[in-house]
């Protein structure tokens, strides 16, 4: 009898092996899909993608699709227009653009990323 394979797939962010640590301490951990990958980040205040992950990894931003769901952030996009997002905003924003945590309160942010 053959065996059926799932269109199944499910992962957990707490369990997960792709796990990145920040130069400020920041943590985003991914679940990869069958179609997209789903990063889960905890961003401490002060945090800031072009000083803590840009400058870890040498590369510049790529677009980037987010969903805000504690504290804020505000977003810069490569012609330098800046929005702030906050609980339950979902965003996109083009590469070569940049992101901070505004104020005392860590952003937890989803991110997701089509494979």
């Amino acid at each position: 009898m053959e065996e059926k394979k799932s269109d199944i797939t499910i992962g957990n962010h707490l369990e997960s092996e792709h796990v990145w640590k920040f130069l400020d301490g920041s943590v985003r951990s991914a679940v990869i899909l069958h179609s997209a990958a789903i990063g889960y980040g905890t961003y401490t205040p002060g945090w800031k993608w072009s000083l803590h992950v840009g400058a870890q990894t040498g590369n510049t931003s790529e677009n980037h699709i987010g969903y805000i769901l504690s504290g804020r952030m505000m977003i810069q996009d490569s012609s330098g227009i800046e929005m702030e997002v906050g609980p339950g905003d979902a965003f996109e924003v083009g590469p070569n653009s940049d992101a901070w945590v505004v104020g005392n309160e860590s952003c937890v942010a989803l991110d997701f990323i089509p494979i």
